[in-house]
């Protein structure tokens, strides 16, 4: 397990080179940058100064290197001005929107971002594993229906859409103020016991809203399994020589249903991620969610690109976190094919 650990943790690496290159020219996609917009702006008003200051930043940070030059440079595999000195050996960037380090402007949102998306990555499998197993255990009753309604319900309704309800109508018929991850006069204060009962409190809504479209996903697929599971002959077997069905759901069909079901968190983490964008926005969450959308308006390339590069290393680690279940879960899974348990 130990050694497939290792190889798991080693393949991350050139994908996460690879995905960090392709953020950074999808980044670089549109026409100038946040520097080139400054200085025409600063030429047209005839501020040679800050014109000048902006050539000089332009020099510093690289802006008028080639395209693969500029990103090795950014991700710490190339020297620049300074040497060496990028993601590799810590330094996140400069944001010329917020005029101040990419670390300084993230901050806890960095952390607080982690947070939202691994109790929503929780919260959808608290949601769907029990759902699926009792619709699965009596398909076409009572249950299943109402469960399968409400799956169909949490996929058609968008994210953003179930915020604001829950936005407009818990302020007009509760008096209750639903946003943020912490009450206001915790923020920019240094963690504590308060701040964090504050985040664990405000964390409930934002992710169950965040969840219900994934939670409706993963029951239908794991009721879908076990359904496939449960009509096979050896169920039947099973039935024929007496054992309980609890035990034999347990047992047998939910062990290897549960596989493809683990295998989802690798998919399931991007669209967590992405659709959590604009909930952020909605609910005025304190996520990279807002800064990104920033970013992007305002062609702050290397904030951006931070950004959607520690998203993608949340993808990977989820990734990760989903082989390493599957391989305990299924020894042939790290033996490879064909090997013997």
């Amino acid at each position: 397990m130990l050694r497939y650990t290792v190889w798991r943790l080693l393949a991350i690496i050139p994908a996460l080179l690879a995905a960090s290159l392709l953020i950074f020219a999808v980044v670089e996609l549109p026409p100038g940058d946040y520097l080139s917009n400054e200085m025409q702006e600063l030429v047209a008003q005839g501020e040679g100064a800050g014109a000048a200051r902006i050539a000089f930043l332009r020099d510093e940070f690289s802006f008028d290197e080639p395209f693969l030059a500029r990103y090795a440079i950014w991700a710490g595999l190339m020297p620049g001005p300074h040497g060496f000195d990028g993601l590799l050996q810590g330094n996140w960037g400069w944001s010329f929107l917020y005029n101040k380090p990419v670390g300084d402007v993230l901050g806890d949102r960095i952390g607080l971002t982690a947070l939202l998306n691994v109790a929503t990555v929780f919260l959808v499998y608290l949601i769907a594993f029990p759902i699926g197993l009792i619709s699965a255990r009596r398909p076409g009753g009572l249950f299943d229906t109402s469960a399968t309604t409400l799956s169909y319900l949490g996929l058609a309704i968008p994210s953003f859409l179930l915020a604001l309800v829950l936005l407009v109508t818990g302020q007009a018929w509760f008096g209750l103020s639903i946003g943020g991850l912490m009450d206001p006069r915790f923020e920019g204060a240094p963690m504590s016991g308060e701040k964090l009962a504050s985040i664990a409190a405000h964390l409930a809504i934002p992710s169950l809203v965040i969840a219900l479209g994934s939670a409706g996903i993963m029951i239908r697929r794991l009721r879908a399994n076990l359904l496939d599971e449960v009509n096979r002959p050896y169920v039947a077997a099973a039935r024929a020589r007496g054992i309980s069905e609890t035990r034999l759901m347990t047992r047998y069909p939910l062990r290897l249903a549960f596989a493809p079901f683990v295998a989802d968190i690798g998919n399931l983490l991007p669209s967590l991620v992405s659709g959590s964008v604009i909930v952020s926005v909605v609910l005025n969450l304190q996520t990279v969610g807002p800064v990104l959308l920033a970013a992007l308006r305002g062609q702050d390339t290397f904030l951006a690109a931070f950004i959607l590069t520690f998203t993608a290393a949340l993808t990977f680690a989820g990734m990760l976190v989903s082989d390493l279940i599957l391989a305990w879960l299924d020894p042939r899974v790290r033996l490879g094919k064909g090997a013997k348990s």
